[in-house]
Formats: structure tokens, sequence, C-alpha cells
């Protein structure tokens, strides 16, 4: 506390009070003790310090009406004025470790507790040769435990080119992971720890999301804050990007996504895992966002992860059976084709599920299902909602007529990828240009076809297998 001795001099010294409550003691002169005349103000002043005095105590009765009359309250104690603090003798709520059965929304920290044993951290060794220098770099990313004995999901992007990987569970144990097979296209990757008795994550339904619906991330955000929470609510259940060429149809959210959070868990209020984050999509189009998060549709790839456990990689990936290439306002005017957008057919696989159905090479696909294609990045982000065996219908422009074609996908021979879009078309004038930012690329048959005045109608935009 402060007191004031005989030479006016304040000091400081601890007194424990009662109920734990400090008292500081700002003047312990008793002035009605004093000598009347040490109380007679010197004349020529009086009025000045009365003034003064008014003022002081209308500025300090004005701080105690308008703070806290309930948390410092003045009372006297034994002729000195004693200011007290009050503090809170609150418990601290005891959170119980809940089980997750898909019928009981959660509380934050009950949803931590329940999960935090089946997330972890993954840290990667890559080693790379330059100028005949060993180059050795480090990457960190997170994962969640699907099975009981060691098989952990993350993303492809996390593991990719990795030499070593260690998964460290929340005990704080590390041990060393091999890779079972990942997708660098639906970027999902399987790896897999000796162990057992672990406790795996419940998988939700991705599909019942709902905007503004709570969710919460766990993850090791910048490498090195594991096991960290992050929450928010669903922003869009169905948002198309496009990242590095790459078409995703994602959950966007507003819980903070860093990097170091990719591979980790999205959870919804019921603390089931509805999606895989990503910051590598969070820093979209390197562009520093607030609020901003993406993660993988959990429906989407967990067959995908299925049979990634099963095979090493993903053997039912749907496939046409053709070559096809994107048209854009600039072929499809020097090629007299009715429309200028699009995915136009230029071979079509014998025997394979495109011929099946009735597709010809000069057909431009125009729709599959309900959604429309307006290019190739189009044609392969809707296959990704569709797995081998699964049929739908082809919608093609043959001849400025539309036809509706019913179409099974194939699986994917193992060693064809998926077709990715070669090149990005700008709406305004239908060119194509280079620019890492967004994600273009250049086309040289587009390029000719501008600057040629059309010497090179005849030839067909970049092709690729679908």
């Amino acid at each position: 506390m402060y007191y004031e001795d005989e030479n006016n001099l304040y000091h400081y010294s601890y007194r424990k009070g009662d109920g734990n409550v400090v008292e500081p003691v700002y003047n312990t002169r008793n002035y009605a003790e004093e000598p009347a005349e040490a109380q007679q103000p010197k004349r020529g002043h009086g009025g000045v310090k009365l003034v003064a005095l008014m003022l002081a105590c209308a500025l300090v009765g004005g701080l105690v009406g308008a703070g806290a009359t309930s948390a410092a309250r003045t009372a006297a104690n034994g002729g000195r004025q004693v200011t007290t603090i009050e503090v809170s003798e609150r418990e601290a709520p005891e959170v119980q470790t809940v089980a997750v059965t898909g019928t009981k929304q959660l509380t934050f920290p009950e949803l931590y507790k329940a999960n935090i044993d089946s997330v972890v951290s993954i840290n990667t060794t890559i080693t790379t040769n330059v100028f005949n220098q060993t180059v050795q770099n480090a990457a960190s990313g997170s994962g969640f435990i699907i099975t009981a004995d060691g098989y952990i999901v993350t993303n492809y992007h996390v593991i990719e080119d990795a030499n070593t990987v260690k998964v460290t569970l929340y005990s704080g144990e590390t041990r060393d992971a091999r890779i079972i097979g990942g997708d660098a296209d639906y970027d999902i990757a399987v790896i897999k720890i000796d162990a057992a008795g672990l406790k795996p994550v419940t998988i939700g339904d991705s599909a019942k999301l709902e905007i503004g619906e709570d969710i919460a991330a766990i993850g090791n955000p910048l490498g090195e804050l594991t096991f960290s929470m992050s929450e928010g609510i669903v922003s869009c259940v169905d948002r198309a990007i496009n990242v590095d060429g790459t078409p995703f149809n994602m959950i966007q959210v507003t819980a903070a996504i860093n990097p170091g959070n990719s591979g980790g868990p999205l959870f919804n209020s019921y603390g089931e895992v509805v999606g895989i984050v990503s910051a590598k999509y969070s820093s979209y189009a390197n562009t520093v966002a607030e609020g901003l998060g993406f993660a993988i549709p959990i429906n989407d790839v967990i067959a995908m992860v299925e049979d990634i456990m099963e095979n090493g990689r993903v053997t039912n990936r749907p496939y046409f059976g053709i070559t096809a290439g994107t048209v854009n306002q600039n072929f499809a005017r020097q090629n007299g084709l009715p429309v200028s957008a699009g995915v136009l057919v230029s071979a079509v696989e014998e025997g394979g599920a495109a011929e099946k159905a009735g597709l010809c090479a000069g057909d431009v696909i125009v729709k599959i299902g309900d959604k429309e294609v307006a290019s190739l990045r189009d044609l392969n982000a809707v296959k990704k909602s569709y797995k081998a065996g699964d049929t739908v219908s082809v919608t093609v422009n043959r001849d400025g007529k539309e036809v509706e074609l019913a179409l099974t996908f194939d699986a994917a021979p193992a060693e064809t990828e998926t077709a990715q879009q070669p090149q990005q078309q700008v709406p305004q004038n239908g060119n194509n240009y280079y620019g890492g930012g967004s994600g273009g690329y250049f086309d040289p048959w587009d390029f000719f076809n501008e600057f040629f005045g059309g010497g090179f109608g005849g030839m067909l935009p970049n092709n690729d297998a679908a």
C-alpha cells in the first residue's frame, strides 16, 4: 500500500486484506487531529486552493461515478481512506471428455478435448541437388488419425517429394511415418505410423453443412504453434476456386487458416470431420486476406482416401476416354463453331466411355449433369464429383443442336493423370495470357490465330486426355 510519512514522502508496502482484497491506502494523515493553525490556509491564496480542491473533487467524483463504484468502493477504516479491489472467486469450469456421437452439439472446449488426441503435427525433409550440392529443406503441416492402427490423412502438398516424414502426437511422442499414397489433383494423401490403440476421428457429412454453421480447425499453424484451434462459421459450401490451374470445389470458412494448418481436420459443431483444411488455397493468388479459409469437402475425397489405403493410389478416378481442349471466342470465330465456350472433342478412344455413350469428334461438351462446362478446367472440376462406374448426362452441341447423352465413366488408367486446363482465357476478348498471379498460361495456337489473321484457323486449341 501507499502511505505518507511525517515528511510528506510516499512509500509502498504490501498488506493482506480479508478475502484476498488488496487495500492500497493513499493517505494516512488524520487531519482532524492536527492543530487548528495547521489547518488554516495561508492568507492571499485560500480562494485559489479552495477552487482547485473543488475541481479535483469534482474530477474524482466524475471518474468514480462513470467507472465502477461496485468494483472499487471507498470506506473509512481506522481513520484512513481505503480503496478495495474486488477479486473474482469463480472456479474454472471442468471440461469433460465427451464422445462424438453426431447427435449432440459440442461447445468449443468440448470439441477440442474430444478430438485433440486425433490430430497430429507433420514435419518433412526434402533433399534436392542444386549445382551438385545437396540441399535439405524442411516443411510442416497437419493431419488427422483415421484408423486406430495409424493411418493418417493429410494434404498431398504437405508430403510431396518428402524424403522423411515424422509425425508428432498430442502426447509429445514423435514417430516415423511412411507414405502410403496420394493424389496431386485432389490434394489428398495417406501416411501411416506403426501404432495400435490410437483414437481416430469421426467422419461427418459435408453435404449437411449450412452457411452460418459453427466450425473449428485444429492444426499446426506456422509449423510451431502446435495443436492450436481456430473457430469460425461456414461462409460458402460449394466455392469453386482454381489454384495453380487445378479446379476445386471448396468449403469456405472464416476460421484462421495459416501455413502449417494444411492437412488438418475441419470439424462441424458436432465434432465430426467435414473437411481437410488447406493454407495453400487460403493464400489464394498470393493475396493476404482476413477471415478467409478453405477446406476440401470430406464427401468428395473419403472414397479416394479408402482407395489409397487399399491400393496406394486412386483407382476409381472417372475417365471419359476423349482427347479434348477448351473452346474460346477466338477459336470459335475462326472455325465457325456455333458456341464460343465449351470443350471440343478432337478424338474419342475406341471402346471407351465416350464412344459407348455416342460422343463424336467435333462435339462440343457444354454441360455435365446440371453443371455448365465452359472449359476443360470446368470439365475436370465437375468430374471430381463422380467416380468410375457413375452414370451422368452429357450435353453436347453438335452442328448447332444440343444433344443429351448418357455416359458411364470408366476408371482412369494408372498411367493417366487427370487432364488439367493448360491455359486460361481472358473473358473480355478471348485471348490467352501468361500471368502467375492469376494462374494463366500462354497458348501458342491462339497467339498464331490472333496475330496471323486466321492463317492457322484449322488448328485445334491445346488438347489433353480426359
